[in-house]
């Protein structure tokens, strides 16, 4: 299948046409149904010649091209008109009535505060054009009406609020929030892609639109993606200042599996300079060796690394409820564990339970609540390094952390 991309140099264009490689390449084998031949990417800069070549090749085509903010209103027409209908009327001429897909955007509804909206009459009159096209041709016509899209190289200080957000908070940059209570529908990047993988399969989702709101019907006029979010741009700043943080606290703030905070962190990284994506990772260094904390959450717990010098013992305590995973990652060590007292069957203590591990052979070792534990570095050169998981953050006020020897 050959793909015609038009604004291929734009936000969703750069995504979609990096990701269309990695199907092509075979990176990608979540779709094996797309067989991505030639990619043609056309933008401003494009030879226009080089329009009937690709509208005549292509299977497929993501129409993209768009005028967001021009210098003058009259600007829209022509940019999110003007193009689409030379596109539509070089597809006619090549008589090639494959699938066409046109972003437009949820402006077009021309209700509540975009009612005026000079963007969305024009993105209006763009759909009404790809209608008539599909009537008169009998080609497919997938038209989207998108909301503000928001992911990795999105534009800044352009048409995205949450792209501006990320760049000045993560560039240490002023920004201004005109109304913290505003709330805003997103769509992020990549549920985007997923839609477009699912048109190119045949099976968009399809609906028809009560004001602004899509609703849901198999043979609709219009194709949407069902995956938004609705947020405030209070919540949006907030959330980016918690993401801010992290590097000084080693807190990573909640990001639940598909949540919105999970994919605004994404993008958030993505807008990082140089000099942020390392930071210092405070170590707790005494004679026995490193101790450093690496990440903690809200309620998984956290990770540490522990690094033992050659004939160390480490631990040496028990905990009640506090249950931890220890994985040497280098070295050669003994992790022991004991639960405490006596056993009242035998009258003595229990025994001690041992587990040799390295770092060739790497095992993940429970430490039990309620028995005592250690690792012991066995090398007399070489030092044993650990990767530590606990199920809470160290809480100084209530450690759950009793000195015991595991053997004496």
């Amino acid at each position: 299948m050959n793909i015609l991309v038009t604004g291929a140099k734009g936000f969703v264009g750069r995504n979609l046409v990096e990701n269309l490689k990695n199907i092509r390449d075979g990176k990608n084998h979540t779709r094996p149904d797309i067989a991505v031949g030639e990619i043609y990417e056309y933008d401003l800069d494009t030879e226009k010649q080089l329009l009937s070549e690709y509208c005549r090749a292509a299977d497929f085509v993501f129409n993209l091209a768009g005028v967001n903010r021009p210098k003058d209103a009259s600007e829209f027409t022509k940019g999110n008109y003007g193009f689409a209908e030379e596109l539509l009327n070089t597809l006619k001429a090549c008589n090639n009535t494959c699938p066409v897909m046109l972003s437009s955007s949820i402006q077009a509804s021309l209700c509540g505060r975009f009612a005026d909206s000079e963007y969305g009459k024009s993105k209006l009159m763009g759909e009404e054009l790809f209608f008539g096209y599909g009537r008169e041709t009998g080609a497919k016509v997938l038209v989207y009406r998108f909301p503000n899209l928001f992911g990795k190289w999105c534009r800044p200080n352009y048409n995205s609020a949450v792209a501006t957000f990320c760049n000045a908070i993560a560039n240490d940059l002023e920004y201004t929030v005109n109304d913290r209570e505003t709330e805003v529908e997103l769509l992020y990047i990549d549920d985007l892609l997923e839609e477009m993988y699912n048109a190119l399969e045949g099976h968009e989702h399809r609906c028809d639109y009560e004001g602004m709101e899509p609703v849901a019907k198999s043979d609709g006029r219009y194709a949407y993606v069902p995956c938004t979010y609705r947020v405030t741009l209070g919540h949006i700043v907030d959330t980016l200042l918690s993401f801010e943080e992290m590097p000084k606290t080693s807190v990573m703030p909640a990001i639940p599996t598909e949540s919105f905070e999970k994919k605004l962190y994404s993008t958030y990284l993505s807008y990082l300079p140089e000099r942020k994506i390392s930071y210092p990772v405070k170590m707790n260094v005494d004679n026995r060796g490193i101790f450093a904390e690496l990440i903690k959450t809200a309620d998984h717990g956290q990770v540490s690394i522990n690094i033992a010098r050659p004939g160390i013992v480490r631990g040496e305590h028990w905990h009640n409820s506090k249950w931890e995973i220890f994985i040497v990652v280098s070295g050669h060590g003994l992790i022991q564990e004991r639960r405490i007292g006596i056993n009242p069957e035998t009258g003595k203590e229990y025994p001690v339970r041992s587990f040799e591990v390295t770092g060739e052979q790497m095992k993940a070792i429970q430490m039990l609540p309620g028995y005592a534990h250690n690792i012991v570095n066995l090398s007399d050169t070489e030092n044993l390094v650990t990767v530590m998981w606990a199920n809470e953050q160290f809480d100084a006020e209530y450690p759950d952390t009793f000195y015991e020897k595991v053997d004496e």
